[in-house]
């Protein structure tokens, strides 16, 4: 992975043609990943809620992720306001906002016209039982899911044979994501080759303090934050990265966390924790725990806010908090959810000009590469809290695989 990494950037910087050439290598990986994704959560969540039995646990599961992701969310975008409007990144940029390109955003634009919370708890709820498996919303999945499981566990000896169908069924599915990641380093040198050559050095140089400070932020995010939350469960947060450092890779070079999403599951697992818990954390902290996604957001805003000259004063700022909660939570789903979201956090406060986010549009998929693995590794120790707070993991096995070593 890393030697197909490095191979990439190179190739990018050499020859950015034949360099962008390679982006369907890694749009096919991701496209078999996701194949697979839709199966493994509903085997894993009907088999964990059927095995678990008590279904008041799996609403009381629930709703402590819930709790735990509007916290997790909300610390995210305080941190990522403080640290944008000390930086500046935009205070030294001043930008017409009738040069902006409006066609260029247009699309996204439009998608983010469409989006409302009633709009997006409704999308929650499938045409069709099947077409839930067949329109890449893991939410309808996992909806689809738990009413089977709770179906499933209440339904007693007349549905017996399926839990073990459904658990064999389980098996074969992520011993077919074993044979896709062998392809993961071609998936990871054609996505990352493709960013290299197409948005390369001349992106980096026109908005290097923007993405500077981003990574930044992120950076002291999952250091501090996460770190803390991390220690606070018994868990290294270097030991954890380095127990995911595939992973990692992957979702860096392929800006998705959706191509990890049935290792990750299968790893959680590998640490102890019950599958109950981490079928139900997992897909669901993929739509509602975007840490990553909030500090992009709040830091494109305000710096969009610099870069046109308009005043955010701090009730402002804190009418943003509240929009940027939702905006990433009713994004979620959607195809370029992060800019989706953003195009809808400017169109709602109506103050900075939508045209704007045009000026990002270049370096976003560079910001996505820091947003998804803080997305990722936000998931991972939102699904050991929980873990931890419900007593659904094994410590020794936890502790000896990612715990934190005593001097």
């Amino acid at each position: 992975m890393l030697v197909a990494t490095a191979a990439g950037i190179a190739l990018g910087r050499l020859d950015p043609s034949l360099a962008q050439q390679l982006k369907p290598l890694g749009d096919g990986f991701i496209a078999l990943v996701r194949m697979l994704v839709a199966p493994i959560i509903f085997c894993s969540v009907v088999h964990g809620i059927a095995a678990m039995g008590d279904l008041r646990r799996v609403g009381r599961v629930a709703l402590k992720a819930l709790g735990y992701f509007l916290t997790a969310t909300s610390v995210a975008l305080v941190m990522a306001l403080i640290v944008v409007n000390v930086w500046k990144p935009g205070a030294g940029l001043t930008l017409d906002p009738r040069a902006f390109d409006a066609h260029a955003v247009s699309h996204y634009a439009a998608q983010a016209g469409e989006q409302s919370v009633t709009r997006f708890l409704l999308d929650v709820i499938p045409a069709t039982l099947v077409g839930a498996f067949t329109q890449s919303n893991l939410l309808q999945v996992l909806l689809v899911s738990v009413l089977f499981g709770f179906a499933l566990a209440q339904a007693g000896e007349r549905a017996e044979p399926l839990p073990g169908l459904i658990e064999g069924l389980s098996t074969i599915f992520f011993r077919i994501v074993g044979y896709v990641m062998r392809l993961a380093p071609l998936g990871a040198l054609g996505s990352i080759a493709f960013t290299v050559g197409k948005f390369g050095s001349a992106a980096l140089l026109s908005l290097g303090e923007l993405i500077l400070e981003f990574y930044a932020v992120c950076l002291l995010f999952v250091v501090i934050v996460l770190g803390t939350v991390a220690r606070c469960s018994g868990v290294s947060l270097l030991r954890l990265l380095r127990y995911i450092r595939e992973e990692v890779v992957i979702v860096a070079a392929t800006t998705s966390t959706e191509t990890v999403l049935p290792r990750i599951m299968q790893k959680l697992r590998g640490l102890g924790c019950e599958e109950s818990v981490v079928g139900l954390v997992i897909p669901t902290g993929y739509s509602f725990n975007l840490d990553g996604t909030c500090l992009y957001l709040a830091t494109v805003v305000v710096f969009l806010a610099q870069v046109t000259r308009t005043p955010l004063d701090i009730g402002q700022q804190l009418i943003l908090l509240a929009v940027l909660l939702l905006a990433s939570k009713g994004a979620a789903g959607v195809a370029g959810a992060a800019f989706v979201a953003l195009a809808a956090t400017l169109g709602t406060l109506g103050t900075i000009p939508v045209a704007s986010i045009a000026l990002v549009l270049g370096i976003h998929r560079l910001m996505a590469e820091a947003l998804t693995f803080v997305n990722l590794v936000g998931n991972c120790v939102a699904t050991l809290v929980v873990a931890r707070w419900e007593g659904a993991v094994d410590l020794a096995v936890l502790k000896s695989q990612v715990g934190l070593r005593r001097g």
